[in-house]
């Protein structure tokens, strides 16, 4: 590794490490006290955790898994000391995140053989569905890569305009129509014209509120069929986007998307705002989806490639 890659990549742990600050402040302050005076891990060392763990967000069903999972390595060494339970719940919670397929392609690189690949990203509205896949394009440009933005969000007013001027900030193109247009076929063009342009990467937005209006879910699929006249194996991705401050409101979100359409991959925004960030274990426990993103601030290179074993140690950090 270069001496600038080594830079740039501690530059990138510091930004994670201070943008869970709020949620590694909180987390570790409750495991603090559920920890605090005990020599061994009891039974009541055990039931503090367990609370700790559900008010940070981590949710029920996880918080039990992980205990579970705790109990049986505790009951092998009754001795065992709380020195070692912060390890062992490092372990534990990295064991629950789950890697993307592609995991090993990092820094807004793309799979071989995949040209264009093709992200269509779906989200409700307010949860930076237009700032992520602002910030998705500069990065992937940033990277080498050839950029176009399709806006097939033609439902909402301020949708096309507020990509159009992310896509004036990332510098990369975008294909668009008036509102009211059929979302199908800005995405066909954006795939048509990306395709005859050799991009890398092409980004399709999509309507929000689609977790409870019909319609719309009949759109995506349809926007889903008419890319594949294209690209046969498009959209290579379909990144659904999540508020990390709306907490167990973003679990619920995920529950109506993944059962109407094949969510790949999740990009989890707003941690840094938020003590609730024990909701990315919520919620690749859960779902068994690959966190692929998450954004950390407002700056463009804030939205970072998730990497597991980074965000438990920042989660861990003392001194972040």
């Amino acid at each position: 590794m270069s001496f600038f890659n080594k830079l740039f990549s501690r530059e990138k742990k510091e930004n994670l490490d201070q943008g869970l600050q709020k949620t590694k402040e909180s987390f570790l302050s409750k495991i603090g006290r559920a920890i605090a005076g005990k020599s061994t891990v009891d039974t009541e060392v055990l039931d503090n955790l367990e609370d700790a763990l559900v008010s940070a967000d981590v949710g029920v069903d996880t918080t039990v898994k992980i205990i579970d999972r705790i109990e049986q390595r505790v009951a092998k060494d009754k001795y065992l000391g709380t020195s070692e339970l912060n390890r062992m719940l490092q372990e534990e919670i990295a064991a629950i995140l789950v890697d993307a397929p592609d995991s090993g392609f990092r820094d807004f690189d793309t799979p071989v053989g995949k040209k264009p690949y093709v992200i269509m990203v779906v989200g409700v509205n307010g949860v930076g569905k237009t700032t992520t896949i602002g910030k998705l394009a500069y990065n992937f440009k940033k990277a080498g890569k050839s950029v176009m933005l399709g806006a097939a969000d033609t439902f909402r007013a301020a949708a096309v305009d507020q990509l159009t001027i992310w896509s004036e900030r990332a510098g990369v193109p975008i294909v668009k129509q008036q509102m009211g247009s059929d979302p199908g076929a800005v995405a066909f063009d954006t795939v048509q014209s990306g395709a005859a342009k050799d991009v890398d990467v092409i980004i399709i937005d999509t309507a929000g509120r689609l977790h409870n209006k019909l319609h719309l879910m009949d759109e995506l699929g349809k926007i889903k069929r008419v890319m594949k006249k294209v690209i046969p194996d498009a959209p290579h991705e379909v990144l659904l986007v999540l508020d990390g401050s709306t907490g167990q409101n973003a679990l619920e979100q995920a529950k109506q998307f993944t059962a109407t359409t094949e969510v790949t991959a999740l990009a989890i925004t707003k941690l840094d705002g938020t003590a609730k960030g024990g909701v990315v274990l919520a919620i690749a426990n859960q779902f068994k989806i690959p966190v692929k993103y998450i954004g950390i601030g407002e700056k463009m290179e804030d939205l970072q490639v998730f990497n597991k074993e980074s965000f438990v140690e920042s989660l861990f950090s003392v001194n972040g």
